[in-house]
């Protein structure tokens, strides 16, 4: 069990994806992704391993769910500053998005 103060701590943001390019250092297919995470937090690069299951024209221009608080993290030679929430596995993943246009930056609550 996780505490509601423990849960608090864990910044969840809507970002959207301004970029995507192939991370071709990295053993597994994955992009670098440029996401706005709105005028307080700014640009962040996130290194996601989705690149087998959604294309670039897929990603290009997505809102999206990150962790935005997240320890920033080398990933082949790319510091990944936060994290993108997706379910699934192997082949069967979905981004979590919001079903409405929605703030760039916006805090999930």
């Amino acid at each position: 069990m996780v505490s509601i103060e423990d849960l608090s701590k864990i910044e969840l943001r809507i970002g959207r994806i301004i970029d995507v390019q192939d991370h071709e250092g990295a053993r597994k297919p994955m992009y670098k992704l440029r996401v706005n995470l709105g005028e307080e937090l700014g640009e962040r690069i996130i290194v996601a391993g989705i690149r087998n299951v959604y294309s670039k024209e897929d990603l290009l221009g997505k809102e999206i769910v990150c962790v935005a608080n997240l320890e920033p993290k080398l990933i082949a030679g790319i510091e990944s500053n936060g994290m993108l929430l997706a379910a699934g596995e192997g082949e069967k993943v979905s981004l979590l998005m919001p079903d409405k246009e929605i703030k760039e930056g916006s805090r999930i609550h």
